[in-house]
């Protein structure tokens, strides 16, 4: 409740001070306090260097072999960002996607929007080394933290995000949990709010988080139907730039294409920048849930913003802090396991 009182009174000492200035950037103002607050909360004990006196070597020890993988896999980067994402977005920052299913129990893995993800050898190998040098210490939450922002980070030979750590890990994963919690590449834009809404992020982070779509790839069958039969009578999705959709169709020949893959940000697919915003103001977004950030006034606004390279830097870095804050488990919450695949 504290946190949340403290962001209160500045908003209302800002409307106080400052109401006869412009209503955009007043809200803008606003919104960076109200947000201030609610990571303070969510963030729980997350702090810079949380392992600097039980492991000290942690940090380096995942940037190492991240970047020995990403150097020979540029597909890596994309992977480990989305497993953050789904990570996240699903009880919390608490490495539950990492679980594998039992006899007893489907984990996150085996639902459809975690199928496609990748990279849980390079998080396993990271644990090893880990459990050899401090064992018992260095919780797998944080490693996937650590993991998205050293992945992306790599092809600029620095961090570019700030990663606070002291998650714990969870001890429950179920696959049913999944799809009322990760956002669809279907959605249009009330939903994709509501969803970022329950997880205390605002339309900013919305936009800006979806600018991660600048690298990677996505299937066919999650975009299809803006290509053969968006509103069920055979039609092509009206918003999309034609001669991209075109482009689309050659690889995409059929609704029933569920193997093939399409770069998200064509020609910068595995170049981290905000090239993404750039052929979204094109209508070229990929999924429905792209084009829908051009259906809200506010949403557009911002796309535009990050059209500006330091604009988008700065913002991805503070919502990427936030996403990874979500409802994490720290002090004697949860536990360190052992293996990233089971619970101990």
């Amino acid at each position: 409740m504290q946190c949340i009182s403290i962001a209160v009174k500045h908003k209302y000492a800002h409307t106080q001070r400052y109401r006869k200035r412009e209503m955009k950037g007043g809200l803008i103002f606003l919104l960076a306090f109200t947000i201030i607050g609610l990571g303070v909360c969510q963030g729980g004990e997350l702090k810079k260097h949380f392992y600097k006196d039980t492991c000290p070597s942690a940090e380096d020890i995942v940037q190492n072999i991240i970047w020995k993988r990403v150097s020979t896999n540029s597909t890596l980067p994309p992977k480990f960002l989305r497993m953050h994402f789904h990570d996240c977005f699903v009880r919390g920052c608490d490495g539950s996607v990492l679980i594998d299913s039992t006899a007893n129990n489907t984990a996150e893995k085996a639902a459809v929007p975690n199928l496609s993800l990748g990279g849980f050898d390079v998080i396993d190998e990271i644990k090893t080394k880990l459990e050899e040098t401090c064992p018992g210490v260095v919780s797998c939450a944080d490693i996937v933290a650590l993991a998205a922002r050293d992945s992306v980070s790599f092809q600029f030979k620095q961090p570019i995000w700030e990663v606070l750590t002291g998650r714990r890990d969870g001890i429950i994963s179920r696959a049913s949990e999944v799809l009322a919690n990760i956002p669809s590449p279907l959605f249009n834009f009330t939903t994709l709010k509501q969803f970022f809404a329950n997880k205390n992020l605002t339309v900013q982070d919305l936009v800006v988080l979806s600018g991660g779509h600048t690298i990677g790839v996505g299937h066919c069958n999650f975009f299809s139907n803006r290509l053969y039969n968006f509103t069920g009578k055979g039609d092509e999705d009206p918003s999309l730039n034609t001669s991209y959709a075109a482009f689309l169709k050659t690889q995409c020949k059929t609704l029933s294409d569920n193997t093939t893959t399409v770069a998200m940000d064509p020609g910068s697919s595995t170049s981290f920048d905000n090239h993404y915003f750039k052929i979204l103001t094109q209508n070229e977004g990929l999924f429905q849930s792209d084009a829908a950030l051009l259906t809200d006034n506010n949403s557009t606004i911002i796309v535009h913003e990050m059209l500006d390279s330091d604009n988008f830097f700065t913002e991805f870095a503070q919502s990427m802090k936030r996403m990874g804050a979500i409802e994490v488990l720290t002090g004697s919450s949860g536990q360190i396991r052992k293996k990233c695949n089971e619970v101990n």
